[in-house]
């Protein structure tokens, strides 16, 4: 998987590089007050593409965070009930808590107490 993950930005920025060599070209850009800007073109098509991929990339570190903090809080509370349940077990009942053996529970009429 790293193999694809380095292919994939080796073919990526041999990509950039052929455009960029072949669009090495200047490039005026009117700004505000009758400012201009002389840039090459591929200088000002990748720093576009930059700007404009920065809003959705804060927004999947924040939702990674979130669901990072959520996932961590819920292991904490699987953990913490792991251990509460295998805690010691409730003692078996005595002798002594257990009616005797010859005396059978009896049914009281209603409205008798």
């Amino acid at each position: 998987m790293h193999f694809l993950r380095t292919a994939f930005w080796v073919a990526l920025a041999v990509v950039i590089v052929v455009f960029s060599v072949n669009n090495w070209t200047p490039v005026t850009v009117n700004l505000w007050d009758g400012l201009r800007m002389d840039t090459k073109l591929p200088v000002l098509v990748i720093g576009a593409f930059l700007i404009g991929s920065l809003p959705l990339w804060i927004y999947y570190r924040a939702m990674r965070w979130r669901l990072r903090r959520r996932l961590d809080s819920v292991e904490r509370a699987l953990s913490d009930n792991r251990a509460i349940s295998s805690g010691p077990a409730t003692a078996p009942a005595t002798p002594a808590t257990l009616p005797p053996a010859g005396i059978a529970p009896t049914a009281v009429p209603p409205g008798v107490i």
